[in-house]
């Protein structure tokens, strides 16, 4: 049985939530937010599947115009928080896949004698990233991408900054959360991401990683919502004017990852400041592959294509440069 997938919409006037229902889109009763749905069954007691499909309406959309942008109704990430962009926090951890140590190594490298920081952190990841029930794994490594105000929708740019050497795809799976009013982590389901770096200059020292993640990232267009996560195949496409420039298949999901779940879950929430009830997370899982290991830099106008067995259909974003020299942010002081 495939799993229950919901998408965010909206017009120049509206916002909805609809359930997919290929190739249709059926609009739910009365919530304009995931965020909403998923509140409302926290509260009601209700697994948020059964609740959606007990708010399916017979309005039917049709779904190829809108993933085509060819329709009124415009995709949003499959998840934001609509009054407050700034209490969903988007987030990351890295090194977590079985398939992306060895890239790491290579974009770190000092010399072939001796293991990088981000070898080290595999190897942590390796040893003690799948702990017992009851107990507390190694930490992975973790990084902050920004607010709700970062995530795009399926078919938006990704910008590549003035300031920036560089931006590439990163194709891996988010997990999305909610905290309930009394400050537990609820996660609301997984959706495809795209989470974007500037690995030219994370390069150039491991400690440039904080500073090569803050920048746009992508998600969606669907959320699935009781879907299983032990081993999922995909892949990732760059196009360049129309014709595939590079593309290898995929794999995510806790078989194919040396921290379970469960302990990534836990050293992302265990900050009590990541519990403040009716905040949204979004937390990337990681990367198995980049184009950038296999010499590729992308350029202005590259079609960034992510997608996985499950999760509907795919993720599609333009790369986009942003022209312009960097000048300096020049700071007034208040009291001249």
């Amino acid at each position: 049985m495939s799993a229950a997938r919901l998408v965010q919409l909206r017009t120049a006037a509206s916002r909805a939530v609809a359930l997919v229902d290929e190739p249709h889109l059926r609009v739910l009763d009365g919530v304009s937010s995931v965020l909403e749905l998923a509140q409302e069954a926290v509260d009601s007691r209700i697994a948020l599947p059964a609740l959606a499909a007990k708010k399916a309406t017979r309005e039917r959309l049709p779904y190829a115009a809108i993933y085509a942008g060819q329709s009124d109704w415009r995709l949003l990430p499959p998840i934001d928080h609509p009054e407050e962009p700034s209490r969903c926090l988007v987030s990351g951890t890295g090194l977590t896949h079985l398939g992306s140590a060895a890239e790491r190594q290579r974009m770190h490298e000092a010399s072939e004698s001796e293991l990088t920081d981000s070898m080290k952190m595999f190897r942590l990841g390796l040893a003690g990233g799948r702990p017992a029930p009851g107990a507390i794994g190694a930490a992975p490594e973790w990084f902050y991408k920004g607010t709700g105000t970062t995530l795009r929708a399926h078919g938006e740019p990704l910008d590549v900054p003035s300031f920036a050497e560089d931006g590439g795809e990163e194709a891996e799976v988010a997990g999305v959360y909610v905290i309930d009013a009394g400050g537990t982590p609820r996660r609301i389901g997984m959706a495809i991401g795209n989470e974007f770096s500037d690995h030219v200059f994370e390069r150039r020292n491991y400690l440039n990683l904080a500073g090569s993640k803050l920048r746009t990232c992508a998600l969606g267009p669907e959320l699935a919502i009781d879907l299983a996560f032990q081993s999922v195949p995909g892949r990732v496409t760059i196009e360049r004017g129309g014709r595939v420039l590079w593309s290898k298949a995929i794999a995510t999901g806790e078989e194919e990852m040396c921290h379970n779940l469960r302990n990534i879950e836990h050293h992302h929430f265990k900050f009590d400041a990541h519990r403040r009830p009716a905040d949204v997370h979004v937390h990337y899982f990681g990367a198995c592959a980049l184009s950038c290991g296999d010499g590729i830099r992308l350029a202005d106008g590259d079609v960034m294509t992510v997608s996985f067995e499950g999760f509907g259909r795919a993720l599609r974003n333009p790369l986009r440069v942003l022209r312009g020299g960097a000048a300096p942010i020049s700071v007034v002081p208040i009291a001249g």
